[in-house]
């Protein structure tokens, strides 16, 4: 769903948040996964039929003991993060894990449903203006019949324009959301660093 040049500026505000979501995940991943975080092979490893409402199905190794970042969704374009599960996880690395996991799972609906609706919405401008024209959707030789730069600019205009609203709401809760789980990632690190702490002292006083 790649626009033409002057679509792309008119749309550097959606792609700026994808690329910002993307940039987060790798991150934080590396920040709490045990022994670092695995990124998935692109292919061979994840079912390309997944429904656009749920997360990407790919699933790492049975035996794996850290995180792991899948390959891009097809629908919602973000890669998916499967969160290992310590045998010994503390109520409060677990409240972060599963803060972490619906955060994730509410990005990839809004994406998924956003680029959908962002598909759809293009599909049918172009019919239509090809229809004022008279146009045939598909020339004599078979390919589509495209519109040039300036006509699809009013496309991403109007799309943004009308969708302003959802990206501010999105932003809001998108920033509220984060900042939890930035709160949540600073008191499981100073839990690990009494817990290590108290262990070090165990050792010494024993």
């Amino acid at each position: 769903m790649l626009p033409c040049a002057a679509g792309a500026r008119r749309r550097g505000a959606m792609v700026a948040l994808r690329a910002g979501k993307k940039r987060l995940l790798l991150p934080l991943c590396r920040a709490f996964a045990r022994r670092g975080c695995q990124l998935a092979p692109e292919h061979g490893a994840e079912r390309r039929d997944a429904a656009p409402s749920g997360v990407s199905r790919f699933c790492p190794p049975r035996k794996s003991c850290c995180d792991w970042i899948g390959p891009p969704d097809k629908y919602s374009n973000l890669r998916p993060v499967h969160f290992h599960i310590p045998e010994n996880e503390s109520p409060l690395e677990q409240k972060l894990r599963k803060l972490r996991q619906e955060t994730q799972e509410w990005n990839q609906e809004f994406w998924a449903n956003q680029n959908l609706t962002f598909s759809k919405e293009k599909e049918a401008f172009i019919h239509s203006r090809l229809k004022t024209k008279g146009l045939a959707l598909r020339t004599e030789s078979g390919q589509k019949t495209t519109l040039n730069a300036e006509e699809m600019a009013d496309f991403y205009k109007e799309f943004l324009s009308k969708n302003f609203q959802k990206h501010m709401y999105y932003n809001r809760d998108w920033y509220k959301r984060n900042f939890a789980i930035t709160f949540c990632m600073g008191k499981v690190a100073l839990e690990r660093m009494w817990n290590k702490l108290k262990r070090k002292h165990t050792k010494m006083s024993s």
